[in-house]
């Protein structure tokens, strides 16, 4: 369904009774609504990272709910589509953090680095954000952080924003780290993500730990 290996972690979910009402619920809203991403783009984070392959997380809420924005992966837009405030302020933190100027929206080569770009909520109404929170997604989304959490490879966990940041009591494997800050968006930027350094502290984290660093 996702691949062998995520299959395999997540077995039990795919057969579990909510995961069941879950693809009933998300197979109607496709049918009567217009929902974001694209069917087929629904599980992409974890196709494209693996599950022995994950050295980041950078957790999201739900996907962008305008039209060819979502693909699957967390603040990332396809390549061609106007960035989003929130990737904006990301990218300018990249920069002033490692001097990395990214033109490219699309954070797929991250995805295959091994950052898994995942969102908490996994589908999307058109223009209706968190229209889809509270079917099942959470659920899903939190069992996999807390499968990562079992692991004794060293991950780095991305929290963003109070709700990234409430995901934190999932994570007490004493292997990995933590990094957390206010969210990217516009409106609370300036209170402590910008100067917050994210990416050269998870480069340093990786290197220490013989792991190969991410290039931003």
């Amino acid at each position: 369904m996702i691949n062998k290996k995520w299959d395999e972690v997540l077995k039990d979910d795919l057969k579990a009774d909510y995961f069941r009402k879950l693809g009933i619920f998300v197979k109607s809203e496709y049918k009567t609504k217009t929902i974001f991403p694209d069917y087929a783009y629904i599980f992409n984070a974890l196709r494209l990272t693996d599950y022995d392959d994950v050295k980041v997380v950078i957790l999201g809420q739900d996907p962008y709910h305008g039209v060819g924005e979502a693909h699957g992966l967390s603040f990332s837009v396809r390549k061609g589509i106007k960035r989003p405030p929130s990737l904006d302020n990301i990218f300018k933190e990249l920069y002033d953090d490692l001097g990395i100027k990214r033109e490219n929206n699309d954070l797929t080569d991250w995805a295959k680095q091994g950052v898994l770009l995942l969102n908490s909520v996994l589908t999307v109404v058109k223009d209706r954000p968190l229209s889809h929170k509270e079917h099942g997604w959470e659920i899903f989304t939190d069992n996999i952080i807390k499968y990562l959490n079992k692991r004794e490879k060293p991950i780095v966990f991305i929290l963003w924003g109070s709700y990234a940041r409430s995901k934190k009591q999932m994570i007490t494997n004493p292997n990995h780290y933590i990094i957390e800050s206010v969210h990217p968006s516009p409106l609370s930027v300036y209170r402590g993500f910008f100067g917050s350094k994210p990416f050269s502290k998870t480069n340093q984290f990786l290197k220490e730990h013989g792991i190969k660093e991410i290039n931003w």
